[in-house]
Protein backbone atom coordinates (compact mmCIF):
# COMPACT_ATOMS: atom_id res chain seq x y z
CA UNK A 1 0.00 0.00 0.00
CA UNK A 2 2.73 2.26 -1.04
CA UNK A 3 1.00 4.13 -3.85
CA UNK A 4 -2.25 6.15 -3.13
CA UNK A 5 -4.57 3.87 -2.69
CA UNK A 6 -8.14 4.82 -2.06
CA UNK A 7 -9.99 1.24 -1.69
CA UNK A 8 -11.46 -1.34 -1.65
CA UNK A 9 -8.03 -3.15 -0.21
CA UNK A 10 -7.72 -7.29 -0.75
CA UNK A 11 -7.90 -9.06 2.43
CA UNK A 12 -3.93 -9.31 2.04
CA UNK A 13 -3.55 -5.54 2.15
CA UNK A 14 -6.48 -5.09 5.07
CA UNK A 15 -4.62 -7.74 6.99
CA UNK A 16 -1.61 -6.11 6.86
CA UNK A 17 -2.83 -2.71 7.73
CA UNK A 18 -5.09 -4.26 10.88
CA UNK A 19 -1.75 -5.90 12.04
CA UNK A 20 0.57 -3.09 11.59
CA UNK A 21 -1.51 -0.62 13.65
CA UNK A 22 -2.28 -3.15 16.15
CA UNK A 23 1.72 -4.48 16.43
CA UNK A 24 2.07 0.14 17.19
CA UNK A 25 -0.14 -0.25 20.07
CA UNK A 26 1.92 -3.46 21.44
CA UNK A 27 5.17 -1.55 20.86
CA UNK A 28 3.50 1.15 23.45
CA UNK A 29 2.69 -1.27 25.56
CA UNK A 30 6.19 -3.03 25.80
CA UNK A 31 8.31 0.52 26.38
CA UNK A 32 5.74 1.17 29.20
CA UNK A 33 6.32 -2.21 31.10
CA UNK A 34 9.71 -1.95 30.43
CA UNK A 35 9.89 1.99 31.54
CA UNK A 36 7.72 1.86 34.82
CA UNK A 37 8.39 2.25 38.38
CA UNK A 38 5.84 0.18 40.17
CA UNK A 39 5.61 -3.31 40.07
CA UNK A 40 1.66 -3.16 39.36
CA UNK A 41 2.87 -2.02 35.70
CA UNK A 42 5.72 -3.05 35.37
CA UNK A 43 5.04 -6.63 36.42
CA UNK A 44 1.85 -7.13 36.55
CA UNK A 45 1.11 -5.13 33.12
CA UNK A 46 -1.84 -3.34 34.81
CA UNK A 47 -2.30 -0.86 31.96
CA UNK A 48 -3.87 -0.88 28.30
CA UNK A 49 -2.63 1.06 24.96
CA UNK A 50 -4.29 2.42 22.03
CA UNK A 51 -4.37 4.05 19.30
CA UNK A 52 -7.02 6.44 17.23
CA UNK A 53 -7.49 8.31 14.00
CA UNK A 54 -8.02 12.09 13.82
CA UNK A 55 -11.83 11.65 14.27
CA UNK A 56 -11.57 9.93 17.57
CA UNK A 57 -12.22 6.00 16.49
CA UNK A 58 -9.96 3.35 17.96
CA UNK A 59 -8.11 1.96 14.95
CA UNK A 60 -6.18 -0.87 17.05
CA UNK A 61 -5.56 -1.82 20.62
CA UNK A 62 -3.06 -3.87 22.40
CA UNK A 63 -4.31 -7.23 23.63
CA UNK A 64 -4.32 -5.78 27.36
CA UNK A 65 -7.05 -4.85 29.61
CA UNK A 66 -10.66 -5.18 28.25
CA UNK A 67 -11.93 -3.00 31.31
CA UNK A 68 -9.76 -0.91 29.98
CA UNK A 69 -10.12 -0.81 26.46
CA UNK A 70 -13.66 -0.64 26.13
CA UNK A 71 -14.09 2.48 28.01
CA UNK A 72 -11.04 4.45 26.78
CA UNK A 73 -13.25 6.14 23.64
CA UNK A 74 -14.69 7.83 26.38
CA UNK A 75 -11.53 9.11 27.41
CA UNK A 76 -10.37 10.25 23.65
CA UNK A 77 -14.09 11.57 23.13
CA UNK A 78 -13.43 13.76 26.51
CA UNK A 79 -9.84 14.83 25.25
CA UNK A 80 -11.49 16.39 22.11
CA UNK A 81 -14.58 17.55 23.84
CA UNK A 82 -11.96 19.37 25.49
CA UNK A 83 -10.69 21.99 22.43
CA UNK A 84 -7.28 19.54 22.13
CA UNK A 85 -4.80 21.13 20.04
CA UNK A 86 -2.14 19.17 18.11
CA UNK A 87 1.19 18.52 20.08
CA UNK A 88 -1.35 18.38 23.85
CA UNK A 89 -0.66 15.58 26.22
CA UNK A 90 -3.66 15.17 28.08
CA UNK A 91 -4.18 13.61 31.77
CA UNK A 92 -7.49 12.61 33.12
CA UNK A 93 -9.32 10.10 35.39
CA UNK A 94 -12.46 11.69 36.14
CA UNK A 95 -15.20 9.10 35.99
CA UNK A 96 -17.85 12.23 34.71
CA UNK A 97 -15.24 12.97 31.80
CA UNK A 98 -14.18 9.81 30.06
CA UNK A 99 -12.33 7.76 33.49
CA UNK A 100 -13.56 4.49 34.98
CA UNK A 101 -11.87 4.76 38.93
CA UNK A 102 -9.89 6.82 39.97
CA UNK A 103 -6.58 5.17 40.05
CA UNK A 104 -6.98 4.20 36.38
CA UNK A 105 -4.86 7.47 34.89
CA UNK A 106 -5.11 8.15 31.58
CA UNK A 107 -2.36 9.67 29.39
CA UNK A 108 -3.66 10.84 25.90
CA UNK A 109 -1.52 13.11 22.67
CA UNK A 110 -2.87 14.44 20.26
CA UNK A 111 -0.51 13.86 17.47
CA UNK A 112 0.38 16.71 14.78
CA UNK A 113 0.88 16.62 11.60
CA UNK A 114 4.72 16.02 10.48
CA UNK A 115 4.77 18.53 8.45
CA UNK A 116 1.52 20.95 9.86
CA UNK A 117 1.99 21.12 13.62
CA UNK A 118 -1.53 22.75 13.59
CA UNK A 119 -3.19 19.45 12.32
CA UNK A 120 -4.31 16.68 14.36
CA UNK A 121 -4.24 13.13 12.65
CA UNK A 122 -5.07 10.67 15.85
CA UNK A 123 -4.62 9.97 19.27
CA UNK A 124 -2.11 7.85 21.39
CA UNK A 125 -3.68 6.74 24.33
CA UNK A 126 -2.22 5.07 27.46
CA UNK A 127 -4.31 3.70 30.77
CA UNK A 128 -2.63 2.84 33.80
CA UNK A 129 -3.87 1.84 37.08
CA UNK A 130 -1.21 3.62 39.51
CA UNK A 131 -1.01 1.94 42.76
CA UNK A 132 -1.63 5.24 44.90
CA UNK A 133 -3.75 8.27 43.76
CA UNK A 134 -4.75 10.02 47.52
CA UNK A 135 -8.00 8.81 49.16
CA UNK A 136 -8.59 8.11 52.48
CA UNK A 137 -6.93 4.57 51.79
CA UNK A 138 -3.63 3.44 51.18
CA UNK A 139 -3.91 2.18 47.13
CA UNK A 140 -6.94 4.62 46.63
CA UNK A 141 -9.31 1.43 46.66
CA UNK A 142 -10.98 2.09 49.67
CA UNK A 143 -13.47 -0.11 51.69
CA UNK A 144 -16.64 1.77 52.75
CA UNK A 145 -16.38 4.99 50.42
CA UNK A 146 -19.45 6.74 49.43
CA UNK A 147 -18.49 9.69 48.02
CA UNK A 148 -15.78 9.92 44.86
CA UNK A 149 -13.78 12.54 46.85
CA UNK A 150 -12.94 9.49 49.13
CA UNK A 151 -11.34 7.98 46.92
CA UNK A 152 -8.53 10.13 45.73
CA UNK A 153 -7.58 13.02 43.72
CA UNK A 154 -9.87 13.83 40.61
CA UNK A 155 -8.14 14.88 37.85
CA UNK A 156 -10.32 15.77 34.82
CA UNK A 157 -9.18 16.08 31.39
CA UNK A 158 -6.35 18.76 31.53
CA UNK A 159 -3.10 19.30 29.89
CA UNK A 160 0.33 18.61 30.91
CA UNK A 161 1.98 19.48 28.03
CA UNK A 162 1.10 22.18 25.78
CA UNK A 163 2.78 22.13 22.49
CA UNK A 164 4.94 19.75 23.65
CA UNK A 165 5.97 22.21 26.38
CA UNK A 166 5.27 20.26 30.33
CA UNK A 167 2.90 22.39 32.65
CA UNK A 168 4.64 21.21 35.63
CA UNK A 169 2.48 23.10 37.45
CA UNK A 170 -0.41 20.63 36.77
CA UNK A 171 2.11 17.69 37.35
CA UNK A 172 2.61 19.21 41.06
CA UNK A 173 -1.09 19.40 42.26
CA UNK A 174 -1.58 15.84 41.01
CA UNK A 175 1.66 14.98 43.15
CA UNK A 176 1.04 17.00 45.82
CA UNK A 177 -2.22 14.60 46.45
CA UNK A 178 -0.78 11.47 46.31
CA UNK A 179 1.12 9.21 49.15
CA UNK A 180 4.00 7.74 46.38
CA UNK A 181 5.21 11.22 44.57
CA UNK A 182 8.04 9.57 43.55
CA UNK A 183 6.88 6.51 42.06
CA UNK A 184 3.81 8.22 40.58
CA UNK A 185 6.08 10.55 38.76
CA UNK A 186 8.00 7.63 37.76
CA UNK A 187 4.99 5.81 35.90
CA UNK A 188 3.69 8.83 34.71
CA UNK A 189 6.88 8.87 32.72
CA UNK A 190 6.47 5.82 31.37
CA UNK A 191 3.26 6.62 30.12
CA UNK A 192 5.06 9.73 28.76
CA UNK A 193 7.12 7.37 26.27
CA UNK A 194 4.84 5.11 25.41
CA UNK A 195 2.07 7.99 23.99
CA UNK A 196 5.69 9.37 22.16
CA UNK A 197 6.12 5.99 20.67
CA UNK A 198 2.27 5.51 19.71
CA UNK A 199 2.88 9.24 18.26
CA UNK A 200 6.01 8.03 16.28
CA UNK A 201 4.82 4.96 14.87
CA UNK A 202 1.45 6.62 13.86
CA UNK A 203 3.01 9.43 11.93
CA UNK A 204 5.78 6.81 10.36
CA UNK A 205 2.53 5.42 9.14
CA UNK A 206 1.03 8.31 7.54
CA UNK A 207 3.84 9.52 6.04
CA UNK A 208 4.67 6.06 4.48
CA UNK A 209 0.61 5.19 3.29
CA UNK A 210 -0.13 8.93 2.37
CA UNK A 211 -2.88 10.84 3.85
CA UNK A 212 -5.87 9.84 1.55
CA UNK A 213 -4.81 6.21 2.12
CA UNK A 214 -4.28 6.04 5.55
CA UNK A 215 -7.92 7.69 5.64
CA UNK A 216 -9.01 4.82 3.62
CA UNK A 217 -7.42 1.98 4.89
CA UNK A 218 -9.02 3.02 8.68
CA UNK A 219 -12.76 2.98 6.99
CA UNK A 220 -12.01 -0.09 5.18
CA UNK A 221 -10.70 -1.34 8.60
CA UNK A 222 -13.59 -0.48 10.84
CA UNK A 223 -16.30 -1.39 8.28
CA UNK A 224 -14.21 -4.91 7.57
CA UNK A 225 -15.01 -5.38 11.69
CA UNK A 226 -18.27 -4.21 11.35
CA UNK A 227 -19.25 -6.83 8.62
CA UNK A 228 -17.67 -9.57 10.71
CA UNK A 229 -19.77 -8.70 13.63
CA UNK A 230 -22.73 -8.31 12.15
CA UNK A 231 -22.30 -11.56 10.22
CA UNK A 232 -22.11 -13.40 13.17
CA UNK A 233 -25.13 -11.72 15.08
CA UNK A 234 -27.31 -12.50 12.16
CA UNK A 235 -27.07 -16.43 13.00
CA UNK A 236 -29.05 -15.40 15.90
CA UNK A 237 -31.37 -12.91 14.72
CA UNK A 238 -34.52 -12.81 16.57
CA UNK A 239 -32.94 -14.59 19.76
CA UNK A 240 -34.43 -12.89 22.73
CA UNK A 241 -33.03 -13.85 26.74
CA UNK A 242 -32.43 -12.19 30.08
CA UNK A 243 -30.80 -13.39 33.11
CA UNK A 244 -30.31 -11.36 36.27
CA UNK A 245 -27.11 -11.93 39.31
CA UNK A 246 -26.28 -9.95 41.88
CA UNK A 247 -23.18 -8.31 43.46
CA UNK A 248 -22.57 -9.47 47.48
CA UNK A 249 -23.19 -5.80 49.20
CA UNK A 250 -21.22 -2.35 48.01
CA UNK A 251 -19.08 -2.16 51.64
CA UNK A 252 -21.70 -0.64 53.58
CA UNK A 253 -24.52 -2.95 53.15
CA UNK A 254 -24.71 -6.84 52.54
CA UNK A 255 -27.92 -6.91 50.44
CA UNK A 256 -27.36 -8.18 47.24
CA UNK A 257 -27.58 -5.40 44.49
CA UNK A 258 -29.44 -6.90 41.47
CA UNK A 259 -27.77 -6.78 38.14
CA UNK A 260 -30.46 -7.68 35.53
CA UNK A 261 -29.83 -7.38 31.50
CA UNK A 262 -32.22 -8.50 29.10
CA UNK A 263 -30.16 -9.18 25.64
CA UNK A 264 -31.77 -9.89 22.22
CA UNK A 265 -30.17 -9.55 18.37
CA UNK A 266 -32.53 -8.04 15.80
CA UNK A 267 -31.28 -6.17 12.62
CA UNK A 268 -27.23 -7.88 12.98
CA UNK A 269 -27.13 -5.83 16.24
CA UNK A 270 -26.85 -6.87 19.85
CA UNK A 271 -29.33 -5.35 21.72
CA UNK A 272 -28.48 -4.82 25.77
CA UNK A 273 -31.49 -3.63 28.21
CA UNK A 274 -30.29 -2.92 31.65
CA UNK A 275 -33.51 -1.97 33.01
CA UNK A 276 -34.00 -3.78 36.61
CA UNK A 277 -30.35 -3.33 37.53
CA UNK A 278 -29.87 -1.78 40.92
CA UNK A 279 -29.94 1.84 41.56
CA UNK A 280 -26.91 3.36 42.23
CA UNK A 281 -25.84 2.36 45.87
CA UNK A 282 -23.84 4.53 48.54
CA UNK A 283 -20.72 2.13 49.03
CA UNK A 284 -18.49 2.06 45.84
CA UNK A 285 -19.48 -0.31 43.64
CA UNK A 286 -20.62 2.24 40.79
CA UNK A 287 -19.27 2.30 37.78
CA UNK A 288 -19.93 4.73 34.50
CA UNK A 289 -21.44 3.69 31.41
CA UNK A 290 -18.18 3.51 29.66
CA UNK A 291 -17.67 0.06 31.65
CA UNK A 292 -20.56 -1.04 31.23
CA UNK A 293 -20.12 -0.49 27.23
CA UNK A 294 -16.38 -2.03 27.56
CA UNK A 295 -17.90 -5.86 29.26
CA UNK A 296 -20.57 -5.53 26.80
CA UNK A 297 -17.87 -4.97 23.74
CA UNK A 298 -15.90 -7.27 25.54
CA UNK A 299 -18.78 -9.70 25.23
CA UNK A 300 -19.83 -9.08 21.44
CA UNK A 301 -16.40 -9.67 20.60
CA UNK A 302 -15.97 -13.00 22.11
CA UNK A 303 -19.05 -14.15 20.54
CA UNK A 304 -16.81 -13.72 17.10
CA UNK A 305 -13.76 -16.09 15.81
CA UNK A 306 -10.13 -15.15 16.96
CA UNK A 307 -9.28 -13.20 13.43
CA UNK A 308 -12.16 -10.46 14.20
CA UNK A 309 -9.64 -7.28 14.95
CA UNK A 310 -10.53 -5.07 18.03
CA UNK A 311 -11.75 -1.30 16.91
CA UNK A 312 -14.84 0.79 17.03
CA UNK A 313 -15.85 -1.26 14.45
CA UNK A 314 -17.50 -4.04 17.16
CA UNK A 315 -19.39 -1.62 19.18
CA UNK A 316 -21.27 -0.69 16.19
CA UNK A 317 -23.15 -3.40 16.28
CA UNK A 318 -24.26 -2.61 20.41
CA UNK A 319 -26.77 -0.91 21.44
CA UNK A 320 -27.50 -0.36 24.98
CA UNK A 321 -30.28 1.00 27.56
CA UNK A 322 -29.16 2.23 30.42
CA UNK A 323 -31.61 3.68 33.22
CA UNK A 324 -31.34 7.37 33.95
CA UNK A 325 -30.77 5.90 38.17
CA UNK A 326 -28.59 2.91 38.31
CA UNK A 327 -25.63 1.35 39.54
CA UNK A 328 -24.02 0.88 36.16
CA UNK A 329 -24.80 4.57 35.15
CA UNK A 330 -23.28 6.51 38.20
CA UNK A 331 -22.80 10.36 38.35
CA UNK A 332 -21.02 12.37 40.54
CA UNK A 333 -20.56 11.90 43.51
CA UNK A 334 -20.87 8.28 43.09
CA UNK A 335 -18.11 6.12 44.36
CA UNK A 336 -16.71 4.28 41.97
CA UNK A 337 -13.19 2.16 43.08
CA UNK A 338 -15.14 -0.77 43.23
CA UNK A 339 -17.56 -0.91 40.12
CA UNK A 340 -14.71 -0.68 37.59
CA UNK A 341 -13.61 -3.98 38.81
CA UNK A 342 -16.49 -6.25 40.11
CA UNK A 343 -19.67 -4.55 38.89
CA UNK A 344 -17.99 -4.98 35.62
CA UNK A 345 -17.16 -8.73 36.07
CA UNK A 346 -20.98 -9.47 37.06
CA UNK A 347 -22.49 -7.62 34.28
CA UNK A 348 -20.09 -9.74 31.93
CA UNK A 349 -21.30 -12.80 34.14
CA UNK A 350 -24.71 -11.51 33.32
CA UNK A 351 -24.63 -10.64 29.24
CA UNK A 352 -23.01 -14.09 29.13
CA UNK A 353 -26.12 -15.69 30.62
CA UNK A 354 -28.99 -13.58 28.46
CA UNK A 355 -26.80 -14.64 25.25
CA UNK A 356 -26.91 -17.94 26.05
CA UNK A 357 -30.81 -17.65 26.96
CA UNK A 358 -31.14 -15.81 23.73
CA UNK A 359 -29.49 -18.43 21.97
CA UNK A 360 -31.52 -21.23 23.56
CA UNK A 361 -34.49 -19.27 22.70
CA UNK A 362 -33.95 -19.91 18.92
CA UNK A 363 -32.74 -23.82 18.91
CA UNK A 364 -29.48 -22.60 19.36
CA UNK A 365 -28.16 -24.86 22.19
CA UNK A 366 -24.68 -25.59 20.90
CA UNK A 367 -23.75 -21.21 20.91
CA UNK A 368 -19.62 -21.18 22.46
CA UNK A 369 -20.30 -19.38 25.73
CA UNK A 370 -18.64 -20.28 29.06
CA UNK A 371 -20.22 -20.94 32.65
CA UNK A 372 -19.66 -18.63 34.85
CA UNK A 373 -15.61 -17.58 36.09
CA UNK A 374 -14.74 -16.67 39.15
CA UNK A 375 -16.17 -13.41 38.34
CA UNK A 376 -14.36 -10.94 40.65
CA UNK A 377 -10.55 -9.24 40.35
CA UNK A 378 -10.01 -10.49 44.15
CA UNK A 379 -8.75 -6.93 44.59
CA UNK A 380 -6.24 -6.52 47.71
CA UNK A 381 -3.96 -3.36 48.58
CA UNK A 382 -1.49 -3.68 51.24
CA UNK A 383 0.19 -0.69 52.29
CA UNK A 384 1.59 2.08 55.31
CA UNK A 385 3.25 5.39 55.63
CA UNK A 386 5.92 5.39 52.58
CA UNK A 387 4.45 2.20 50.05
CA UNK A 388 1.52 1.14 49.05
CA UNK A 389 1.14 -2.25 47.18
CA UNK A 390 -1.81 -3.58 44.72
CA UNK A 391 -2.93 -6.61 42.84
CA UNK A 392 -5.95 -8.22 41.56
CA UNK A 393 -5.90 -12.15 41.89
CA UNK A 394 -6.62 -14.80 39.14
CA UNK A 395 -8.77 -18.05 39.80
CA UNK A 396 -10.74 -20.21 38.03
CA UNK A 397 -12.49 -20.11 34.28
CA UNK A 398 -15.69 -21.38 33.43
CA UNK A 399 -15.91 -24.71 31.72
CA UNK A 400 -17.46 -24.60 27.81
CA UNK A 401 -18.51 -26.42 24.81
CA UNK A 402 -15.19 -26.52 23.81
CA UNK A 403 -13.59 -28.38 27.10
CA UNK A 404 -12.39 -27.52 30.90
CA UNK A 405 -11.73 -23.96 32.02
CA UNK A 406 -8.47 -23.11 32.91
CA UNK A 407 -7.17 -22.91 36.17
CA UNK A 408 -5.26 -19.80 37.48
CA UNK A 409 -6.02 -17.39 35.36
CA UNK A 410 -7.49 -13.62 35.33
CA UNK A 411 -10.85 -13.63 33.73
CA UNK A 412 -13.58 -11.39 31.84
CA UNK A 413 -12.70 -8.06 32.54
CA UNK A 414 -9.04 -8.83 33.80
CA UNK A 415 -6.06 -9.39 31.24
CA UNK A 416 -3.41 -8.96 34.12
CA UNK A 417 -0.67 -11.11 35.65
CA UNK A 418 -0.28 -11.71 39.29
CA UNK A 419 2.82 -9.58 40.79
CA UNK A 420 6.42 -12.10 40.51
CA UNK A 421 6.88 -13.44 44.27
CA UNK A 422 10.06 -12.08 43.62
CA UNK A 423 9.16 -9.06 42.73
CA UNK A 424 7.00 -8.20 45.18
CA UNK A 425 9.42 -9.49 48.02
CA UNK A 426 12.04 -6.75 46.91
CA UNK A 427 9.88 -3.77 46.89
CA UNK A 428 7.40 -4.42 49.69
CA UNK A 429 8.18 -5.47 53.50
CA UNK A 430 6.02 -8.58 52.77
CA UNK A 431 6.34 -12.05 52.19
CA UNK A 432 4.49 -14.52 50.38
CA UNK A 433 4.26 -17.29 52.23
CA UNK A 434 2.03 -20.10 49.61
CA UNK A 435 0.72 -19.12 46.63
CA UNK A 436 -0.69 -22.09 44.62
CA UNK A 437 -3.39 -23.40 42.76
CA UNK A 438 -6.25 -24.28 44.85
CA UNK A 439 -6.85 -27.66 43.59
CA UNK A 440 -10.57 -29.02 43.43
CA UNK A 441 -12.31 -25.43 43.73
CA UNK A 442 -13.54 -25.86 39.68
CA UNK A 443 -17.38 -27.02 39.04
CA UNK A 444 -17.89 -30.37 38.19
CA UNK A 445 -19.37 -31.32 34.62
CA UNK A 446 -19.18 -32.83 31.30
CA UNK A 447 -15.95 -30.01 31.17
CA UNK A 448 -14.99 -29.20 34.70
CA UNK A 449 -14.65 -25.14 35.45
CA UNK A 450 -10.69 -24.40 36.28
CA UNK A 451 -9.36 -23.95 39.91
CA UNK A 452 -8.72 -20.84 41.63
CA UNK A 453 -5.21 -20.18 43.81
CA UNK A 454 -4.43 -19.80 47.10
CA UNK A 455 -2.05 -17.11 47.81
CA UNK A 456 -0.88 -16.15 51.33
CA UNK A 457 0.54 -13.11 52.30
CA UNK A 458 2.39 -11.93 55.57
CA UNK A 459 3.64 -7.98 56.52
CA UNK A 460 6.78 -7.75 58.06
CA UNK A 461 5.64 -4.42 59.19
CA UNK A 462 2.01 -3.07 60.88
CA UNK A 463 -0.12 -2.03 57.77
CA UNK A 464 -3.30 -1.50 56.54
CA UNK A 465 -5.11 -4.42 54.32
CA UNK A 466 -8.39 -3.15 51.51
CA UNK A 467 -10.03 -6.36 50.10
CA UNK A 468 -12.72 -5.90 47.31
CA UNK A 469 -13.80 -9.08 46.19
CA UNK A 470 -17.18 -11.21 44.95
CA UNK A 471 -18.02 -14.92 45.10
CA UNK A 472 -17.44 -14.96 48.65
CA UNK A 473 -21.14 -16.05 49.10
CA UNK A 474 -22.57 -17.39 46.17
CA UNK A 475 -20.27 -19.49 44.17
CA UNK A 476 -19.86 -18.88 40.60
CA UNK A 477 -22.55 -21.07 38.79
CA UNK A 478 -22.04 -23.21 36.30
CA UNK A 479 -23.78 -24.14 32.74
CA UNK A 480 -26.13 -26.92 31.17
CA UNK A 481 -26.37 -28.78 33.90
CA UNK A 482 -22.94 -28.44 35.57
CA UNK A 483 -22.07 -27.71 39.17
CA UNK A 484 -20.50 -24.67 40.77
CA UNK A 485 -17.40 -23.85 41.47
CA UNK A 486 -16.44 -23.04 45.02
CA UNK A 487 -16.98 -19.81 46.41
CA UNK A 488 -14.14 -17.71 47.32
CA UNK A 489 -12.77 -17.29 50.83
CA UNK A 490 -10.80 -14.23 53.10
CA UNK A 491 -8.92 -15.52 55.85
CA UNK A 492 -6.42 -13.27 58.85
CA UNK A 493 -4.56 -15.90 60.92
CA UNK A 494 -7.49 -18.57 59.79
CA UNK A 495 -9.91 -16.43 60.44
CA UNK A 496 -12.73 -15.12 57.87
CA UNK A 497 -12.97 -12.37 56.47
CA UNK A 498 -15.82 -10.45 54.74
CA UNK A 499 -15.99 -9.79 50.91
CA UNK A 500 -14.99 -6.20 51.10
CA UNK A 501 -13.32 -4.83 54.33
CA UNK A 502 -10.39 -2.89 55.85
CA UNK A 503 -8.08 -4.15 58.38
CA UNK A 504 -4.98 -3.72 60.53
CA UNK A 505 -2.57 -5.57 60.10
CA UNK A 506 0.81 -6.40 62.78
CA UNK A 507 3.97 -7.78 61.91
CA UNK A 508 4.20 -11.34 61.41
CA UNK A 509 0.07 -11.24 60.55
CA UNK A 510 -1.05 -13.63 57.27
CA UNK A 511 -3.57 -13.06 54.84
CA UNK A 512 -4.92 -15.62 52.46
CA UNK A 513 -7.06 -14.91 49.89
CA UNK A 514 -8.52 -18.62 48.22
CA UNK A 515 -10.05 -17.37 44.92
CA UNK A 516 -12.90 -18.91 43.55
CA UNK A 517 -13.58 -21.79 40.79
CA UNK A 518 -15.10 -21.70 37.49
CA UNK A 519 -18.59 -23.37 36.91
CA UNK A 520 -18.69 -26.51 35.28
CA UNK A 521 -20.67 -27.23 31.65
CA UNK A 522 -22.61 -29.86 31.21
CA UNK A 523 -23.98 -32.73 32.62
CA UNK A 524 -21.84 -36.47 32.38
CA UNK A 525 -24.62 -37.75 30.25
CA UNK A 526 -23.39 -38.56 26.51
CA UNK A 527 -26.27 -35.47 25.21
CA UNK A 528 -24.57 -33.22 26.32
CA UNK A 529 -20.95 -34.26 24.40
CA UNK A 530 -22.67 -34.49 20.54
CA UNK A 531 -20.38 -32.74 18.64
CA UNK A 532 -21.26 -29.15 18.26
CA UNK A 533 -22.75 -27.50 15.50
CA UNK A 534 -21.10 -23.43 15.61
CA UNK A 535 -23.80 -20.60 15.67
Amino acid sequence: MSEPHAGPFDALELTVFSQGVAMLAEEMGGLLERSSISPNIRERRDASCALFDAAGRMVAQAAHIPVHLGAMPESVAAVRAAGAHAGDLFLLNDPSHGGSHLPDLTMVEVIAHPHDAARIIGYAAVRAHHADVGGISPGSMPFGATELYQEGIIVPPVRIEVNGVPQRDVLQVILANVRTPAEREGDLRAQRAACAAGRKGWQALFLRLGEDTLHAAVNALLDYTERRVRARLALLDGAHGFAVDALEGDGVSDAPIPVAIAASIRDRTLHLDFTGTSPSVRGNVNAPPAVARAAAVFVLRVLCDDDVPVNDGVARALHIVMPEDCVANAKRPSAVAAGNVELSQRMTDVCFAALANAAASIGVHDLVIPACGQGTMNNITLGAPGWSFYETLGGGQGASLRGDGPDAVHVGMSNTRNTPVESLERAYPLRVVEYAVRRGSGGAGAHHGGDGVVRRYQTLVPCTATLLTERRRVAPPGAQGGSAGSAGRNLLNGEPLPAKTRVTMQAGDVLTLETPGGGGWGTTTSDHQMPARHA
